[in-house]
């Protein structure tokens, strides 16, 4: 797994990558209530905008960690927002992307430098 600054985790899967948020970044934003997720087929650029979640105490935005085109989104997010809070990790992840250029997720923290980060 790559991890971003923005509190994002990165898994390859083939040739796909499955985006969600971390323990951390789902602790910090406390219950989460609602999540509005991409459209498949989207193209994003890194950075973008991609989906929202709201919480109890805030509402944040997700931000593509890579350029690439949304190829699923985790739909049951929609309806149980709480699973972010329950399994960021891993059922609750957001979104699947193709990158549009193979090389991208190299510039991002492993794991250890992530827990270096947010110590």
């Amino acid at each position: 797994m790559k991890f971003t600054e923005e509190h994002e985790w990165l898994r390859e899967e083939d040739d796909i990558v499955v985006v969600g948020i971390t323990e951390h970044a789902a602790e910090q934003l406390g219950d989460i209530v609602f999540v509005e997720l991409p459209d498949v087929g989207t193209e994003v650029s890194k950075d973008d905008e991609v989906v929202v979640i709201e919480s109890v105490k805030a509402a944040s935005d997700i931000l593509a960690p890579i350029d690439g085109e949304i190829v699923e989104v985790n739909e049951m997010l929609v309806n149980e927002p709480s699973k972010v809070n329950d399994d960021p990790m891993g059922e609750a992840w957001f979104f699947k992307i193709k990158p549009a250029e193979p090389g991208q997720m190299d510039d991002l923290m492993d794991e250890a430098a992530y827990n270096k980060f947010i110590a």
